[in-house]
């Protein structure tokens, strides 16, 4: 079994600063793409930024230089930090990981992390 156990989110001024991590932990191979998301009500979910294992990374239009994506390989985690941040940014984000559980596995499996709520107040 794998969890995705996110933390940083919180509330924050516009023009703040706030940083997510995201550790999987499990039966854990290799992870390979990992990705940001983020959900207001009402909505669909929203790629923000993803990266893959080789640390190649990419970005929304609307976060681009100000959302930074990274990964740290050996703890297993993915982070997103969040710069100049507006009230548009207020959601739930959540972080994805696609898996590989085992050395004899052909494929990779999604999973998902709970989300955690970032409120950016103006």
């Amino acid at each position: 079994q794998v969890q995705l156990v996110e933390s940083g989110g919180g509330l924050v001024q516009a023009g703040g600063s706030l940083r997510l991590s995201c550790v999987a932990s499990g039966s854990i191979f290799r992870i390979n793409d990992m990705a940001w998301y983020r959900q207001t009500p009402g909505n669909q979910r929203e790629l923000v930024a993803p990266i893959t294992n080789s640390s190649n990374t990419n970005a929304a239009d609307s976060v681009k230089g100000r959302f930074t994506i990274s990964r740290d390989n050996a703890k297993n985690t993915v982070y997103l930090q969040m710069n100049s941040l507006k009230p548009e940014d207020t959601a739930v984000y959540y972080c994805r990981a696609d898996i590989v559980p085992r050395p004899s596995s052909t494929i990779a499996f999604r999973y998902w992390g709970q989300g955690t709520q970032v409120t950016v107040s103006s």
